[in-house]
Formats: C-alpha cells, sequence, structure tokens
C-alpha cells in the first residue's frame, strides 16, 4: 500500500451490536460497537464506537446515542452513513496518502434482507465513499470464516446468533439452500433481563448493565460445569428509588432466557425440515455451526444438542467469524460468484 495505490479494499461486518472492518491481507483494523453520538443541535457526529456506547444512556439534552441498525436492518439511514464513514476514515487513520483512493468494499447482510433493506446498505456504503460495493450473506461469510468449503456439494447448517437477527442457513454449492431469518437474538435477550429484574427484582437496570449481566453471567443450562459467580448488579428500586444490590446467579438468566432461546430451537427445527434429504444427512455427520455474539452463552451449544440431537460446534472466535469469511471473500472476489453487485 503505496502513496499511490488507487483501490483500497476493505471487507465489512455491519452488525447491530459491533462492526468490524478487515483490511484485504486479512488483518482487523475496526472492532467497534455499532453506536453513534450525535449533536441535536447540528447532528455533527461527536463519538463513534466504543467512546459513544460509553456516553449510551448518561446523555444529556444536546447529545443523543443512536444505534443506527436495529434488527439487522438500518433503521436511521443518515446516522448508520456516518458510522460507515466514521469508521472507514479510522481504518484509515494511520496510513499517509495525497488523496483518497477508490474504495472497493465488501459488506455482509442478513440473509433474510429484502431488496429494499439491501438497497440502503448499498446506498450508505456508497454514500461514505465505496466505489465498487459487493454483498455477501452472513451465514455464508461465517461459513468462509469457520473454513468450511462452501463450493463443495455438501451440505453445511451454520447458526449465526447476532445482536439484531438469528440467521440459520443451509449452504451447499456456493449457495444458500434453505435459510430461516428470525428478529430473536441478543438485543431481545438483553431486553428479557432488563423486564426480569424489574419484574423479579423491582430493580431498574438500564441496557448496558443488562448486557453486562449477560456477558457475565449469561447462561441458557440451569446446570454448568464450570459455573460463573455470581454477578453483583446495582441499581435504584422501582417504588421507593433507594440504591439496591442484587447478587444474580447463572441459573436466574438461564430461566428468564429460556422463553426466547426455546424459539431459536424451533427456528432450528423448521430450518431443518426444509432441508432436503441428502443435505440434511450431511448435516447430521457434520453437525451444525453456532457463530456470533450469542454462541458465547454458556451452555448453548450442550443444550441445543441435547434438544435437537445432531451435534452443535461453536466456531472459534463467535464474535469475528463472520467478518474473517467477508475478509476472505474480499480476497477471492473474482473467484466466488456468490457475491452480489
Amino acid at each position: 500500500m503505496g502513496l499511490f495505490s488507487f483501490t483500497q479494499e476493505l471487507a465489512m461486518d455491519l452488525g447491530t451490536a459491533n462492526t468490524v472492518i478487515i483490511s484485504n491481507t486479512g488483518k482487523i483494523l475496526i472492532d467497534e460497537p455499532s453506536i453513534v453520538a450525535l449533536d441535536r443541535k447540528t447532528d455533527k457526529m461527536i463519538a463513534l464506537g466504543e467512546k459513544a456506547r460509553q456516553m449510551h444512556g448518561k446523555t444529556h439534552d444536546n447529545i443523543r446515542t443512536i444505534r443506527p441498525l436495529r434488527d439487522g436492518v438500518i433503521a436511521d439511514f443518515a446516522a448508520a452513513e456516518q458510522m460507515i464513514r466514521g469508521m472507514i476514515k479510522m481504518a484509515n487513520k494511520n496510513k499517509k496518502r495525497f488523496f483518497s483512493p477508490s474504495l472497493r468494499v465488501v459488506v455482509c447482510i442478513p440473509s433474510g434482507s429484502t431488496e429494499v433493506e439491501i438497497r440502503a446498505v448499498r446506498d450508505s456504503a456508497e454514500h461514505a465513499g465505496g466505489r465498487d460495493v459487493y454483498m455477501l450473506f452472513e451465514p455464508m461469510a461465517a461459513a468462509l470464516g469457520i473454513g468450511l468449503d462452501v463450493e463443495a456439494p455438501q451440505g453445511n447448517m451454520i447458526v449465526d446468533i447476532g445482536g439484531g437477527t438469528t440467521e440459520i442457513a443451509v449452504i451447499s454449492l456456493g449457495g444458500i439452500v434453505s435459510n430461516k431469518s428470525i428478529k430473536i437474538a441478543g438485543d431481545d435477550l438483553t431486553e428479557d433481563i432488563q423486564d426480569y429484574m424489574g419484574r423479579q427484582h423491582n430493580i431498574k437496570v438500564g441496557e448496558r448493565t443488562a448486557e453486562d449481566i449477560k456477558i457475565n453471567v449469561g447462561s441458557v443450562l440451569t446446570e454448568l460445569s464450570d459455573p460463573p459467580e455470581d454477578f453483583i448488579v446495582h441499581g435504584p428500586n422501582r417504588m421507593t428509588s433507594l440504591p439496591m444490590d442484587v447478587p444474580i446467579s447463572y441459573q436466574e438468566i438461564a430461566h428468564c432466557l429460556e422463553k426466547s432461546i426455546s424459539k431459536v430451537d424451533s427456528a432450528i427445527l423448521s430450518a431443518l425440515e426444509h432441508t432436503p434429504p441428502e443435505l440434511y444427512a450431511d448435516i447430521v455427520r457434520n453437525g451444525i455451526y453456532i457463530t456470533g455474539g450469542g454462541a458465547l452463552l454458556r451452555g448453548l451449544a450442550k443444550r441445543f444438542t441435547e434438544k435437537i440431537g445432531i451435534q452443535f460446534h461453536v466456531a472459534e472466535d463467535p464474535l469475528r467469524v463472520v467478518a474473517i469469511g467477508t475478509g476472505i471473500a474480499l480476497r477471492n472476489i473474482d473467484k466466488f460468484n456468490f457475491l452480489m453487485r
């Protein structure tokens, strides 16, 4: 990458919760929460990523923090554009150049996206400076990131539990054979925890605290071989507004997430129902891969394996698998014909 490289290539995993940008050498340039802080009067961007996340829920009237993506879809177009532009700028901040090169970007999108949603992502990327914008479905990217041979005549199933959507897809011959995209994912689990704390313990918790509870004691089984320590939550009592400290155990969280996780169960079963029998046999033999932030919930693979009877594997580094796969697609742009223009 000298002073005179005319095209710059980036791979982007534009997620509801986190955005990851990878260069064409496979190096992770950016891994930040998908959130921006804007000035209410001028709509200028004040902060981005982790800085903006620390402001989330703590702002005054002049600042608003926005998560531009909801349920895997761009909800706030202007904010999304500023975020993408800011992220690309951050990825380039240590490169000295006389002029800005033309960008070639591969962006991943949820497999259940409608034409309009795909269009929104493409327009945002183009407005943020992308000359060539390619699209890739998330389960496809996840399969590449795990290291599966996606073009082989063999069935593989991916369950990608992200922040906004859960994607379940069967992949064979470089395409998606059957897919199911449900809008129950990390954000909904966080909301479940907020509701539960309010109902059960009479304590008000914000989105960030609920997220911390999920990370520290989040589990889907009531009996774990290696249980985490209880997490102490500080917050106001809902009735009296006096401060409370409540210890939360992983068993409680397992009960509170049960309803949402069982919806993911049934979505996986429904995707398996629509799978051709030959591919079904492959899936039973190879197992099912879980990726995305939801894969970090304790006991998830075990629970699914017991419930469905097919071996589940959690991908290594599940948070970045999709981004790594997008990076692989970027390096093989001419070879893979499943990239969409």
